[in-house]
């Protein structure tokens, strides 16, 4: 994924409501959730994190999860990490996320 500078460019990553995922664009690598409801609030459920071996080592499953977690934020949901990857990776490399890390009692429906 190399530009013509010879840098690396961003991936587009594609919410794709319908399905509860953001999605890279050849829908191969993508990010599961599902949406609680907690009263007037709403709750993001991360449930899976998906990288093919043939892109994994891209940074991409990363780019998907700021996709949600900027998602969450700008919609003022809190998020439950239930994807390993979301919380023992992701949010202990990318702390200032945390602050949206629901802090109450709802079960995640996996």
């Amino acid at each position: 994924m190399a530009n013509e500078k010879g840098g690396v460019e961003k991936p587009r990553i594609i919410w794709n409501e319908n399905e509860g995922r953001f999605e890279s664009e050849d829908k191969k690598a993508y990010l599961e959730y599902h949406l609680i409801n907690n009263g007037d609030s709403q709750i993001m459920d991360i449930l899976h994190t998906f990288v093919p071996p043939s892109k994994r080592g891209l940074g991409l499953a990363s780019h998907l999860c700021v996709a949600a977690f900027n998602h969450a934020s700008s919609n003022s949901f809190t998020v439950i990490p239930s994807c390993s990857y979301v919380s023992d990776t992701f949010l202990p490399r990318n702390p200032s996320w945390t602050s949206l890390v629901y802090k109450g009692d709802v079960k995640s429906s996996m």
